[in-house]
């Protein structure tokens, strides 16, 4: 495909389909409706299934069905819409289902409103329903790359046996840019574990119900050795600057678009400063992060929201070097002056 100018959310689900997905079950709701207007649109165009579900709930439980029987699929939603999907997403982490969901966030708590947040960073990163599980996360902060992490998404997805979260803020979701479309998967992988109502398949079994204790822990222990294959194989990060800085910045998703310029413009006045941008959330880039304070003076998190992920960068610090934060919430996203501003003020208290 040539070079299309579309929305981020135009992206999502033309990356999906380029991946091989081939349904969509879900529930509008702003900012993340063009994701379900455009599966409308494009998924009887190659042959797939579009349905509007009546809640978020129903649309994770029909993934979940539809992944159980092999076929990469995809919701999407928003922030209270994802709340209501998390008992279906620890059912599917146990169960092992690598279907796909897109968070495009807003602010919240409660109904907030519809501009763009970031909240949702503990909810996803941290596992958000009950039980001992992880999603894979994959952070996006334009266009190009909603589409080419939600390709991946699916390919992460099967290579686990694992849902994967897409996690965007609305800025990201809503901002239209050029995207490159690669070229369609031609072969996805074989699913020889799947219900597919066939003779062959009919001794397989999807479920998340272990009810002797000692079945549960041995399943939970598989999760936790898959998880931490993933934590050892499929951390992605960028760096910016980073070969000289004293002082390294950490976001994601506009948050880090914005303060590339930030960055510039310091730089230019002489301020050693670099970015890491985290492209997985989980895992988290922590090795990467941790070499990193052995040669800055200092951290500076930038976030949409009163501070989640500077809770991890602080941990992983585990108070070797300062760790500044600032955030924006309510739908509030920050300028680049006022990032720049916050990097001078910053350095400023640093001996």
């Amino acid at each position: 495909m040539a070079k299309v100018l579309v929305k981020g959310n135009d992206a999502v689900m033309r990356g999906a389909i380029l991946a091989g997905c081939r349904s969509y079950y879900g529930y509008p709701i702003t900012p993340a409706s063009e994701i379900a207007e455009a599966a409308a649109k494009l998924m009887p165009l190659v042959g797939g299934t579009f349905l509007p579900a009546e809640s978020e709930i129903a649309s994770i439980n029909m993934c979940y069905g539809a992944a159980a029987a092999g076929e990469r699929t995809l919701t999407a939603s928003s922030s209270p819409g994802i709340s209501l999907m998390q008992e279906g997403l620890s059912y599917a982490a146990c169960a092992e289902l690598p279907l796909v969901v897109v968070n495009i966030m807003r602010g919240g708590p409660g109904l907030g409103n519809i501009a763009p947040e970031q909240a949702d960073y503990n909810q996803i990163v941290k596992g958000g329903g009950h039980g001992s599980y992880k999603l894979i996360v994959l952070a996006p902060n334009g266009s190009q790359e909603m589409c080419d992490l939600t390709m991946l998404a699916f390919e992460l997805a099967d290579r686990y046996r694992n849902p994967v979260c897409v996690l965007a803020d609305g800025f990201v979701g809503q901002m239209m840019e050029p995207v490159n479309f690669p070229e369609r998967v031609k072969d996805l992988p074989a699913k020889p574990w799947a219900v597919e109502g066939t003779p062959e398949t009919q001794d397989n079994l999807v479920s998340s119900i272990f009810l002797d204790p000692a079945l549960l822990e041995k399943q939970i222990h598989r999760l936790e050795a898959k998880y931490e294959r993933v934590r050892k194989e499929e951390v992605r990060f960028e760096e910016l600057y980073t070969e000289d800085a004293e002082i390294l910045t950490v976001a994601y998703g506009i948050v880090s678009r914005i303060l590339q310029t930030a960055i510039a413009r310091a730089r230019a006045e002489g301020l050693k400063v670099g970015m890491l941008r985290p492209i997985t959330l989980f895992p988290f880039p922590s090795v990467r992060l941790d070499e990193l304070a052995q040669q800055v003076k200092a951290m500076q998190v930038f976030e949409l929201s009163m501070g989640m992920m500077v809770d991890d960068v602080r941990l992983i610090i585990s108070g070797s070097i300062p760790v500044g934060f600032y955030g924006r919430c309510g739908g509030i996203v920050p300028t680049v002056e006022e990032l720049y501003q916050q990097i001078i003020k910053f350095s400023e208290t640093l001996p």
